[in-house]
């Protein structure tokens, strides 16, 4: 699907406004009925160390020595909705869908645990839920799909207090990008993060300082990815097709037994 910037969602994150107060992750994990995991004290505040198939969306805490003392930089991670992604020419079953509103969005009923969306990545963002047994999913942020269709802001964006995020179409987004970046030279860093990247994400980021220092990955090439992936994908044995295969039938036995159990509960009910 071609992305149209002049209708398609995206987010702008200024990282100079964030206060890391993680209202962004809590509003995350209510909207989306996520559970928490147990955590260890690691002597950072970062919490939990990253994201996890029950987190969609945390906010980094990165601590620098300066001359005048120490400096903290607060970073939102969540997925970047890219306009062409790589995980979705990955899948096989086409388990995630670009929309064309902007999100992208993961039909866990077509999933059959392949997990090539992981490798394809170039965010590392999808997670998958290794703890369950029976029925595992991929998990992921969603952008709020559900929202966006009803024309409601991102639960994440409504809660935030210090308007980090600037939401609107991808057109908007960058045009308000680029405005910041004339209005305050001294103040933000002359890279928008996401606006070239694997051809260009939907969430896009300013930040007072190079990227690299805040853990970005830098490195990304510019192109959209799809044409790498399957250029990646056409060396695959053509064994790895009836592994495919296998796994399908394997996924079509657990979401019929899924559903099977959701039909008998609501028959008790």
């Amino acid at each position: 699907m071609t992305t149209n910037n002049k209708t398609s969602k995206g987010v702008l994150v200024d990282l100079t406004r964030c206060i890391g107060c993680r209202g962004c992750q809590i509003a995350c994990k209510s909207w989306n009925e996520r559970s928490t995991k147990d955590t260890v004290m690691s002597g950072v505040f970062t919490n939990p160390p990253k994201l996890n198939s029950e987190t969609y969306t945390h906010i980094n805490y990165i601590e620098q020595p300066q001359d005048s003392g120490q400096a903290w930089h607060f970073v939102k991670d969540q997925c970047m909705h890219c306009k062409d992604p790589a995980c979705v020419s990955a899948c096989p079953v086409n388990a995630l869908e670009k929309t064309s509103t902007g999100p992208v969005v993961y039909h866990y009923s077509r999933c059959i645990g392949c997990r090539y969306c992981m490798i394809a990545c170039p965010f590392q963002i999808p997670k998958y839920e290794w703890e369950k047994a029976l029925t595992p999913w991929v998990q992921k942020c969603t952008f709020c799909s559900e929202r966006i269709a009803n024309e409601l802001v991102p639960a994440c964006i409504k809660v935030c207090p210090t308007q980090v995020m600037h939401y609107g179409t991808l057109e908007e987004v960058l045009r308000e990008a680029k405005k910041r970046q004339q209005d305050s030279p001294g103040r933000y860093h002359d890279r928008i993060y996401g606006e070239k990247e694997a051809g260009g994400t939907a969430w896009v980021y300013l930040s007072s300082v190079p990227f690299e220092q805040l853990g970005f990955n830098v490195n990304i090439p510019d192109v959209q990815l799809p044409s790498l992936t399957w250029a990646s994908l056409n060396k695959i044995p053509a064994t790895v097709g009836g592994f495919v295969v296998a796994l399908s039938l394997i996924a079509w036995f657990r979401n019929r037994g899924s559903k099977g159990e959701q039909s008998a509960q609501g028959k008790e009910k």
